[in-house]
């Protein structure tokens, strides 16, 4: 496939903050490739608009990010698997004449996980905060890398069970109204399949503080980074929580509130999110030009900037 002349973007409101133009332009120049990769503001009511623009000019793939995920898996006119379970799109790619939609945002979570941090996520049990998008786009995921168990703890209750139910109705049989085994095979990597049941449950935030936890691995996938109560936030969270456990923060850099907390209150280990945005990012553009980059220097060059 030939890369010559190639635009690609990024689609968000606001936009302005976005380092994705640093990352795939560095993938481009370690490949040899001629990559014109721009910020799009797109109006928050000219989603559709902007993407049929983008495409009729001659584009070949866009990200998107907030607010317009959901709005871009309406759009696409065929889904990979990963964007219909996660119910919302970040990559759009034009291909054979039509828009496909993507979700490489869960990917991106476990090559960060296992790949550069060294966590087996295969057998382990996982705690997810929050049940919004971020949530739902990295469960399946999760579960294609082998998690034995997913317990996903929301301020609202019946929005982690609706997340559950989302699953079921994927065509996963469900026993009770939060407690939902699944068949789940293991990571792709690994070339094997296994068909143990794998355990998704649906807790109140309140209730972890006297919830009996096995979990190995702690994410954070609420907006605790954007929230200008941030300490009042992490303060709810019982003390002990972090402890002893691996934590991810799918925020980043100064946002990623909930990793600084959980180094202070003695997580085994604890990363932000930089490292999934880098590996999403990389499954995006494998998608668009049909060859996965190399990560670690776009990601080091990254952490160097934001310390």
């Amino acid at each position: 496939m030939s890369a010559a002349n190639t635009n690609l973007g990024v689609a968000g409101n606001p936009i302005a903050h976005s380092m994705s133009p640093d990352i795939h332009h560095g993938f481009a120049r370690s490949l040899g490739h001629d990559v014109d990769y721009q910020r799009l503001c797109f109006p928050l009511d000219g989603f559709d608009a902007g993407v049929r623009e983008f495409f009729a000019t001659g584009g070949l793939g866009l990200n998107v990010t907030v607010p317009f995920k959901r709005e871009a898996y309406e759009y696409s006119a065929r889904l990979d698997p990963l964007a219909a379970a996660a119910g919302a799109v970040n990559t759009l790619a034009m291909q054979h004449d039509e828009v496909v939609g993507y979700n490489t945002d869960g990917i991106g979570l476990v090559r960060d996980l296992e790949d550069r941090h060294q966590v087996k996520l295969s057998g382990i049990e996982v705690l997810v905060l929050g049940a919004g998008g971020a949530c739902q786009g990295i469960v399946q995921p999760l579960l294609d890398a082998g998690v034995r168990k997913i317990t996903i703890a929301n301020r609202t209750l019946a929005k982690a069970v609706e997340l559950v139910n989302h699953f079921r109705v994927l065509g996963r049989e469900t026993f009770g109204s939060e407690t939902l085994p699944v068949s789940s095979p293991q990571s792709a990597s690994s070339g094997q399949g296994s068909h143990s049941a794998v355990i998704i449950e649906a807790l109140d935030l309140t209730q972890l503080a006297t919830s009996s936890l096995n979990a190995q691995l702690v994410i954070n996938s609420t907006a605790i980074g954007l929230d200008q109560n941030a300490a009042k936030a992490l303060h709810s969270l019982p003390a002990n929580l972090a402890k002893g456990r691996i934590c991810y923060d799918l925020s980043y850099g100064a946002q990623a509130h909930f990793a600084r907390w959980a180094d202070v209150h003695q997580a085994s280990q604890a990363f932000d999110g930089l490292g999934m945005l880098v590996e999403q990012a990389a499954a995006s553009y494998a998608i668009w030009m049909a060859k996965r980059p190399s990560t670690e220097s776009v990601y080091q060059q990254l952490r160097g900037r934001l310390g």
